[in-house]
């Protein structure tokens, strides 16, 4: 892509509003622009809401595209690939950002192929290299033990999905001027190989794990499935959500939309508490970036208390029902 230049952030939108993790891009993203000295954009597939364009405005892009085209609504990766790879030749950035979600892990490599770039997935740190002026994209290595940084030196646009909330969204601004813009993607039939025969949304009660500021999270040592009321029951008191190991899941404990992990869901919560969990690499990948670990294990020797802030040794039947009833007379004041 010649004459490159920009931020382009593609957010994403459900059930009519703008994910977390799009304002959390373009707080990230303003920063990365104001560093390069160049504009910032956002772009939406699937809709040509004014509204929505000016929220992006209000969360620092300065100028929005809606990309609609009637192939867009039937949220068809093939469909979302084309209209993305349509934006970003038209816009040429410097930089483009999507969020590490279901769509941004199948949507992002597909385009930066198509785009002639490379593209690094997951990053949870993002800057530009004062001296060169290069992206660089820091993730997780090793099952999360390690980061590794790298750079784009010559495809361009430099790409990178980024892990939800590894950046802070930041404070809305509707005073902010900026101008919104409709893309007509004229997208073809042809272009959509992937038939989608039938989708089933599943009622959840609760929090998203995803959004969740406080998570507990249970694993094999917690015994059986009847023992995770007592999870359920701390992290209502906390306002957070229930968490589970993998083998906890494969087990039929729980729901599979449960599972944090490698092979599962990635959060980033303030507080994540671990219960029966021995630590192991595929688990960690999935919550290493939370910002304060709390582990309760019987084994004095087990690997998440040396990736946990706070650790107790112990019958977690001992120990999380005391837990908890202090937790609920702090809450309750």
């Amino acid at each position: 892509m010649s004459q490159v230049k920009g931020v382009l952030v593609i957010g994403e939108v459900a059930d009519g509003k703008l994910l977390a993790v799009t304002r959390e891009l373009l707080g990230i993203g303003r920063k990365l622009a104001d560093a390069l000295g160049e504009p910032l954009s956002a772009a939406l597939l699937g809709t040509d809401s004014e509204a929505l364009g000016k929220e992006l405005i209000a969360f620092g892009a300065d100028k929005a595209y809606l990309a609609h085209d009637p192939l867009l609504a039937q949220d068809n990766p093939d469909a979302y690939v084309a209209a993305a790879e349509k934006v970003a030749r038209q816009v040429q950035p410097n930089v483009l950002l999507m969020g590490q979600t279901v769509l941004g892990r199948d949507v992002g490599p597909r385009l930066a192929t198509r785009l002639g770039t490379a593209l690094e997935p997951d990053c949870v740190d993002l800057a530009v290299d004062p001296a060169t002026k290069l992206l660089r994209m820091t993730r997780p290595v090793y099952g999360g033990n390690a980061r590794a940084t790298y750079v784009c030196e010559t495809a361009r646009p430099q790409m990178a999905t980024v892990r939800p909330k590894a950046f802070s969204a930041p404070e809305r601004n509707d005073a902010r001027a900026g101008e919104v813009a409709k893309l007509a993607v004229e997208l073809a039939p042809a272009q959509v190989k992937l038939k989608v025969l039938d989708r089933q949304k599943k009622a959840s009660e609760g929090l998203r794990l995803e959004d969740a500021r406080i998570i507990v999270t249970g694993g094999r040592g917690m015994g059986g499935p009847e023992n995770f009321k007592y999870l359920q029951d701390l992290a209502q008191t906390l306002k957070g959500a229930v968490g589970a190991s993998r083998a906890v899941c494969d087990a039929g404990w729980v729901s599979p939309s449960l599972q944090i992990g490698l092979t599962g869901k990635v959060v980033t919560p303030d507080l994540y508490i671990t219960v029966g969990i021995s630590g192991a690499s595929q688990h960690m990948a999935g919550c290493s970036g939370s910002k304060v670990i709390v582990a309760i294990n019987k084994d004095p020797d087990a690997n998440i208390f040396k990736e946990s802030r706070y650790g107790v040794v112990g019958d977690w039947k001992q120990v999380l029902p005391a837990f908890s009833e202090k937790v609920k007379e702090l809450v309750q004041g």
